[in-house]
């Protein structure tokens, strides 16, 4: 949202994957570290069988040393959480040891970190309207270049954000 703007979510895509009462759990799917997932995989000591253009992402500003595969159910592992009804949410190894072998899921992204919102959190900050939910699709999750996925998922809606002011006021 425009109000984001300056801020460290500014200009961010971030897909929820878990919301209890406990809080939230999301991975920003838009921002690449510049960090390449092969050389992510030679610091694991995995294969390195993926291809060489593929990044990982920034996946939120808590524990940004700790991995998050969110991928297709098509490969599962005993660490893997079910996020809907067609993706996993992975934080163990082995699913990077798999990617690594080029036998990995059809769809993933990789994140470092995580963004994650307390108990009510998410609900004041949507309520405050500092967020615009949009359904979630693969082509936006997994097809669409990183610097046009928010402007996807904007028009998804039929928003168009060059056309929205970051300020409030009456006209």
């Amino acid at each position: 949202m425009p109000n984001q703007m300056g801020t460290y979510f500014g200009n961010t895509l971030t897909y929820i994957c878990d919301h209890n009462e406990q809080g939230t759990l999301g991975l920003m799917i838009n921002r690449p570290t510049g960090l390449a997932l092969t050389e992510l995989l030679k610091q694991f000591d995995c294969s390195t069988n993926v291809d060489a253009d593929l990044v990982v992402v920034e996946g939120g500003p808590v524990q940004q040393e700790r991995g998050f595969v969110l991928h297709s159910a098509d490969v599962q592992t005993s660490g893997s959480m079910p996020v809907g009804n067609e993706l996993l949410l992975t934080a163990s190894r082995d699913i990077l040891e798999i990617i690594g072998t080029g036998n990995g899921p059809e769809h993933y992204i990789v994140a470092l970190g995580y963004a994650g919102w307390g108990e009510g959190q998410l609900e004041s900050e949507l309520a405050d309207n500092a967020w615009l939910t949009v359904p979630a699709t693969k082509e936006i999750l997994f097809d669409t270049p990183f610097p046009k996925r928010v402007d996807s998922a904007a028009k998804s809606l039929g928003i168009n954000f060059q056309l929205m002011s970051p300020h409030l006021g009456h006209a």
